[in-house]
């Protein structure tokens, strides 16, 4: 009877998913991307973390010891096993290296933020926004009329 009774669970379960419709909602979550804002490429990138400035040095030395080894995954492994083991006194000379970088990076950005407050390129967004047709006729109707005379 036990059987009988999970089956006749699992298909009232079956049945409450299809009315709800919650295949329809997932697949509609899926298709519905939202936009990704453009990324200014004159922001700074964030510092590294301790652990990645000491696996930028744990790459170079392992190389050195594995030549023959292709693999991201065990390079990876073997620095974080190495990171995990190393006593806070080891880890140091990274912490200072990072908290370095940070604070060339809060520099940067507040550098950043001042010239992005300041609408630096206010000029520069109304033109982009044309198309280069449309730029190209600007400077058309401005000059003489030899366009015209090519056009027909």
């Amino acid at each position: 009877m036990k059987g009988g009774k999970a089956k006749a669970e699992t298909t009232r379960v079956d049945a409450s998913l299809k009315r709800k419709g919650a295949g329809t909602q997932r697949a509609g979550k899926k298709t519905a991307k939202k936009e990704k804002a453009v990324k200014d490429p004159n922001k700074p990138k964030r510092p590294a973390s301790a652990f990645f400035i000491f696996m930028e040095d744990f790459r170079v030395q392992y190389k050195q010891k594995h030549p023959n080894n292709k693999s991201v995954a065990a390079v990876g492994k073997a620095g974080g096993d190495k990171w995990k083991s190393m006593s806070e006194a080891e880890k140091a000379p990274f912490a200072a290296k990072a908290e370095k970088r940070k604070d060339e990076y809060n520099k940067k950005m507040n550098a950043y933020n001042k010239k992005s407050a300041e609408g630096t390129n206010g000029a520069d967004d109304e033109e982009s926004d044309k198309s280069k047709s449309e730029v190209n006729d600007e400077d058309d109707e401005d000059g003489d009329d030899s366009a015209e005379v090519r056009r027909g």
